[in-house]
């Protein structure tokens, strides 16, 4: 197997190579990318897409081309959504502050979203970013708990922050985990297989916690993206995560979901990643797809661990939870309900799973996912399940040849990472399915 990959170093277009080849106005533009962003920028493909507008699953380049999108989650229920965009405008010509004052339309977004969470969870703090949400609950938990350990996966990504990128192996940083953070191995059900698998990931758990206690750390929380995305998405079958909260809960730490991948009905299973599993967590964090990429985020949690937070420490966010956030927002669940999008993705995602194990190819190890989120493995064969991260790189750039939008994840990079917004339906899967058999032809040997 090949060292794990960063996040940044996934599907990238090499920034250093120049532009050469491309049309006039895309290597115009790579220029002024590179001059004004910096060597931190990145782009998608070794054919970057240059992008002018959106709708609904379409994504439409300068030239024309539409792209069939299915790969961005922030835009959740579609691409410029027409009742998303009409209820940010409506408010934003209304009236758009910061939090210090008192707003109907707030609280009323407020008390929808809790709805669609268990009793327990009944308190909300907004943000305006996932990171910002994430980075909150880990201040949280070392608060309530009087303690420093921290439990992730082996190739999470939560955040941006300084404190959430100790617990993102994933993400760019090349600094050292800090003593304590404890990472773990993401629930594998493609090498580890799905027998046993909640007790497996449960031990690893504990294991961690028995780690951090030799190092001089009590556990404060277990943070995990309920269908491990990052990681190479391991959604697994429900319930297996109730036995690894347990060992943290049972440790005297905390369980905080992270609900920006799974969150809004993507499962197709349920609104939340976590309620698969028939399992309330601590904390909830939320981010930008519950504004369809309006930015927006926030922390769900239980009333007596904010309290005990509140006792000890003043938090504010200026814009967090702000009306246009809060119109935009209602406006998502609204449209979720309407369109009955969980049904869909639970409907069309299991389609779109079975249509690509239906295609068949030496190269596929394995088909993932649950509703609208699939992983698919490419491996040098499968009797080995060795890692090919150069097939899932000339898939996906196949792909975008024939103008559909997918990603790569997992450790070794080698995971067709398929996740697009819910509003793709049936007809939808059918143009991903012939080109993907058409990509696979081309782009395998």
């Amino acid at each position: 197997m090949t060292g794990t990959q960063k996040i940044l170093e996934l599907n990238a277009f090499d920034m250093k190579q120049g532009a050469a080849g491309l049309a006039p106005v895309t290597e115009a533009l790579i220029r002024r990318r590179r001059a004004t962003f910096g060597p931190t920028s990145m782009l998608f493909y070794k054919r970057p897409l240059h992008v002018v507008r959106a709708e609904g699953v379409w994504l439409y380049e300068a030239d024309g081309t539409r792209c069939l999108d299915a790969y961005n989650n922030v835009p959740s229920i579609g691409h410029c959504h027409p009742a998303v965009t009409a209820a940010v405008a409506k408010q934003m010509a209304i009236l758009n502050t910061h939090t210090r004052y008192l707003h109907d339309g707030v609280y009323a977004y407020a008390e929808r979203l809790l709805g669609t969470m268990p009793g327990a969870i009944s308190n909300i703090v907004f943000t305006c970013t996932g990171s910002e949400s994430a980075d909150l609950a880990l201040r949280i938990a070392r608060t309530v708990t009087g303690r420093a350990g921290l439990i992730a996966t082996e190739n999470a990504y939560h955040g941006n922050t300084t404190a959430v990128t100790q617990v993102s192996p994933s993400s760019a940083s090349t600094e050292e985990q800090p003593p304590n953070v404890m990472l773990i191995p993401a629930p594998d059900t493609y090498r580890g297989g799905a027998d046993a698998l909640g007790p497996r990931f449960a031990k690893d758990v504990q294991h961690a916690i028995a780690t951090l206690k030799d190092r001089g750390f009590a556990p404060a929380a277990l943070i995990a993206d309920t269908i491990f995305s990052s990681d190479g998405i391991f959604p697994g079958d429900a319930g297996f995560l109730a036995d690894a909260v347990d060992a943290v809960r049972d440790a005297g730490g905390l369980f905080i979901a992270d609900e920006v991948q799974p969150g809004f009905a993507r499962t197709g299973e349920a609104m939340w990643g976590f309620m698969r599993h028939g399992i309330v967590p601590d904390v909830a964090v939320m981010g930008k797809p519950m504004g369809n990429g309006f930015p927006m985020g926030g922390v769900a949690i239980r009333p007596d661990l904010l309290a005990a937070f509140g006792s000890e420490n003043g938090y504010f966010n200026t814009f967090g939870g702000n009306p246009v956030a809060a119109a935009a927002g209602m406006a998502v669940l609204d449209t979720i309900a309407a369109e009955r999008l969980q049904e869909n993705a639970r409907e069309t995602g299991a389609y779109l799973r079975d249509g690509i194990v239906a295609l068949g190819s030496p190269v596929i190890g394995d088909v993932r996912g649950t509703g609208l989120y699939i992983g698919v493995e490419l491996v040098h064969d499968c009797e080995s399940r060795t890692p090919d991260r150069n097939a899932a790189e000339r898939l996906v750039n196949a792909m975008r040849e024939r103008n559909v939008l997918i990603g790569t994840a997992g450790k070794f990079g080698n995971v067709l990472k398929i996740r697009p917004p819910l509003a793709f339906r049936r007809e939808h899967a059918d143009i991903f399915l012939e080109a993907f058999a058409a990509a696979l032809t081309a782009a395998t040997p």
